[in-house]
């Protein structure tokens, strides 16, 4: 057959091949899709691609916004004498445009030529050389979201397949743009469940303070003032009211150290440095503090790192059999560091059970991220990163 019909043998092959590249731009673009890379690293990943499968001089992404414009959030030129489109550059939504078509409409659209077409965007197509465009809509969860355009400065129009091969790209990118929104509702989710436990734990330890531990020291003052009125002679009934008194102290004491764990009131009088300060005082091991804390950091991310540091000195002195833990706190423009090492034996496990699975889900709700290493033979190690302006507004 390939000797009677030559031709159609190598238009299949070549047809085969444009397949195969595109196939493969795809499956490159779902790659970056599944990893969850930024969208900004994604969407210039996707212009790239879609240029180079299709063979397009032109391709951009953009968003529609609410009050009817259009913001390029990507762009590729692969020719030389096109001149760049700034991404972020807004665009009206009047006129004719694939962009506007494709916002009226929500499906695939061409413009045959943009030669007298109105409108700024045509405008801006013509500035840039550009003769014929075809656009697909990006629909996220029901809803659109934006579109993917691609033009050329040939005279002749695309390729008819062309809506559908820039439709696979679009889909793509929705289901990007639908999994990031998607993390970020559940994470905002999250850091809310956390923000309403902290808020629960302060009422709690405010009402102990202020109820039962006020009550506890108001009778033990009044059983030292029965003590002392009881004459010399009953000797017996005084140490017993002593031993009631010194009972009830100690009851004081241990409901103090319950209302502490609950929620750390310190941190609201005098903030992170202060209350960590108390921590390495009452802690088993000895510590070393290093701290760079500025005041005013959001209270969701103190409580977090008050958590973290106390969990790491329990563990220090119950599991690890060291000397001294080391615990240096940093706080940069975005994020609060925490570097927290033992000398002890090493091999932590947070898997059984020693409490830093509880403090990973927590410090992953804020959006954070914590390490933890722990070699046999080599102590352990905490690197905790908790973001702080995220935080901050979400307290606010």
């Amino acid at each position: 057959m390939s000797a009677r019909f030559p031709g159609v043998v190598d238009a299949s092959r070549d047809e085969l091949g444009v397949l195969a590249e595109l196939q493969a731009s795809l499956r490159r673009v779902a790659t970056l899709v599944a990893r969850g890379v930024p969208r900004s690293e994604l969407f210039s990943a996707v212009v790239a691609e879609v240029s180079r499968c299709l063979g397009v001089h032109h391709s951009v992404l953009f968003r529609y916004e609410p009050d009817g414009a259009a913001v390029l959030v990507a762009a590729r030129d692969d020719d030389p004498g096109m001149k760049n489109m700034p991404v972020g550059e807004r665009f009206s939504l009047e006129g004719e445009s694939v962009t506007a078509m494709v916002f009226d409409t929500g499906r695939a659209a061409r413009m045959v030529s943009y030669e007298n077409a109105s409108g700024s965007v045509a405008a801006r197509m013509r500035d840039l050389g550009l003769r014929t465009a075809v656009g697909a809509p990006i629909v996220v969860d029901g809803r659109l979201w934006g579109a993917a355009i691609v033009g050329w400065s040939r005279p002749e129009p695309l390729p008819f397949d062309t809506e559908a091969r820039v439709g696979d790209f679009a889909d793509l990118v929705a289901t990007a743009i639908a999994n990031a929104e998607s993390h970020a509702q559940l994470s905002a989710s999250r850091a809310r469940i956390v923000a309403a436990a902290d808020d629960a734990r302060r009422r709690i330890e405010r009402d102990l303070h202020d109820g039962a531990q006020q009550r506890l020291v108001s009778l033990g003052l009044q059983l030292r003032t029965a003590e002392a009125c009881v004459p010399a002679e009953l000797q017996p009934l005084r140490e017993q009211i002593s031993d009631i008194a010194s009972g009830l102290a100690g009851m004081s004491k241990d409901l103090q150290e319950i209302s502490r764990g609950i929620h750390p009131a310190i941190l609201s009088k005098g903030g992170l440095g202060p209350a960590l300060k108390a921590l390495a005082r009452r802690s088993g091991v000895p510590v070393q503090l290093d701290l760079a804390v500025d005041p005013g950091l959001p209270e969701s991310a103190e409580v977090t790192a008050y958590y973290v540091v106390a969990e790491a000195l329990t563990n220090a002195a119950k599991h690890a059999r060291a000397s001294v833990v080391n615990v240096c706190v940093e706080v940069d423009d975005a994020n609060l560091h925490l570097c927290i090492r033992d000398d002890g034996i090493g091999g932590a496990d947070s898997r059984k059970g020693s409490g830093l699975i509880g403090l990973t889900d927590r410090v992953d709700a804020l959006g954070g991220q914590m390490d933890v290493a722990s070699p046999h033979g080599n102590g352990t190690s905490l690197l905790v990163k908790i973001p702080i302006e995220v935080n901050r507004q979400g307290s606010n």
